[in-house]
C-alpha cells in the first residue's frame, strides 16, 4: 500500500464511498462513471496523492464476526438491516484535512456520500518512558516501512473493517500491552502473506462527510453520533477462502477483545473487486477504462 511514499509533513486520509442499492444489489457501474473514476484516480496519481483505491463486492459476498463473553457469532450476508455499508474507499495522502476534503468535492459522483477519516500515524501516540526500545512502537514502524507482501496466486483480496466502539469514538488509545499483541498478530499475518496492509482510524470527530447531488456538494463535520456502525480500523488482506477469511477474523477479534468496551467487538469481511469481476463488453474501447485501470494498478503495485 506504499506505505514508504508518505511525506514528511502529509497526513493519510481513508475516503469511504458509502454503499446505495445498486452497488448492494450487484449492480457494476456503467463504462462512463468507469471512466470518469479512472480520470479522477489519474489526477491523485499525478499529484502524488493516491495510496491505494478499491471497490468492495455488495455485503451479500461478505460476513460478519462478533466476538462477546469468549463466544463468536459468525454471520453472512447481505446485511439489509444496515444503512451505512461501505462500497469501496480510497486511501491519499493530503498536507491538511482541508486538502482531502478538497479532493473528495472533486470525486465524480452525482449522488452519494464519502466519509473521509484521518488515519493515525506514530506519533499520535504518546511515548511512555516505561516503553521497551524493541517493544511495539519499533515493530509497528518496520512493518510500515517494509514493502507490500507478494499477491498469492489463487487468493482473493479482502477488506477487514473492525467496527467502533464508545472507548474509540472517544479517542481512547490502546495501551502498550494491546498494541504489542496486536503487532505480533501482524507480524505472524505478513509472514503468513495473508496480511496485505492494516491502519487504524481515528474518531469520527476527527473527520467529515461529503454529500453529492449533481454538481452540489454538502460538507457535515464530525462526529457522526447517529451512527451505529462506524469504522475505527481495516486491514487488507488475501486468503484462499472466505472461511480462511473468517478463521482469521475470530484470531484478530480475540486479541482485540480486551481493550474494547465490555469486551466485547465485531468486524465486517468483505471481498474485494478485481478486473475480471467485470464482464468485458464488446463495445468497450481497447485504451478505455479497463486498460486505465490496469495501468494504474501496475503503478501502485496492486
Amino acid at each position: 500500500m506504499n506505505r514508504k511514499s508518505l511525506g514528511d509533513r502529509k497526513m493519510r486520509f481513508m475516503l469511504l464511498v458509502k454503499a446505495s442499492k445498486e452497488s448492494e444489489a450487484g449492480v457494476l457501474p456503467a463504462e462512463k462513471i468507469l471512466s470518469e473514476v479512472g480520470r479522477y484516480n489519474e489526477e491523485l496519481v499525478k499529484a502524488g496523492a493516491l495510496l491505494a483505491a478499491e471497490g468492495l463486492q455488495a455485503s451479500s459476498k461478505g460476513a460478519r464476526v462478533h466476538y462477546a463473553n469468549g463466544k463468536f457469532r459468525v454471520v453472512d450476508g447481505p446485511f439489509t438491516e444496515s444503512k451505512e455499508l461501505v462500497a469501496g474507499f480510497w486511501l491519499i495522502q493530503a498536507k491538511s484535512r482541508d486538502e482531502a476534503i478538497d479532493w473528495a468535492r472533486r470525486v465524480p459522483f452525482e449522488d452519494g456520500e464519502v466519509e473521509i477519516r484521518p488515519l493515525f500515524e506514530l506519533p499520535d501516540f504518546p511515548v511512555d518512558p516505561a516503553e521497551k526500545t524493541d517493544g511495539w512502537r519499533e515493530k509497528e514502524q518496520q512493518f510500515r516501512d517494509a514493502p507490500a507482501p507478494a499477491r498469492i496466486p489463487g487468493t482473493r483480496r479482502y477488506l477487514g473493517m473492525v467496527m467502533a466502539d464508545k472507548a474509540s469514538e472517544a479517542g481512547v488509545l490502546p495501551d502498550e500491552k494491546l498494541l504489542s499483541a496486536m503487532g505480533a498478530f501482524f507480524e505472524e499475518g505478513l509472514k503468513a502473506g495473508v496480511i496485505l496492509a492494516g491502519e487504524g482510524l481515528q474518531p469520527s470527530s476527527k473527520g467529515v462527510r461529503v454529500r453529492y447531488s449533481g454538481k452540489k456538494r454538502t460538507v457535515i463535520d464530525g462526529p457522526f453520533t447517529e451512527s451505529k456502525e462506524l469504522i475505527a480500523g481495516y486491514a487488507l488482506l488475501q486468503f484462499k477462502s472466505k472461511d480462511e477469511a473468517i478463521e482469521w477474523t475470530k484470531r484478530f477479534l480475540e486479541i482485540d477483545a480486551p481493550g474494547r468496551h465490555l469486551g466485547e467487538c465485531w468486524s465486517e469481511i468483505r471481498p474485494l473487486f478485481e478486473l475480471e469481476d467485470f464482464p468485458a463488453d464488446p463495445a468497450e474501447k481497447p485504451d478505455g477504462w479497463r486498460r486505465q485501470e490496469q495501468r494504474f494498478r501496475d503503478q501502485l503495485g496492486h
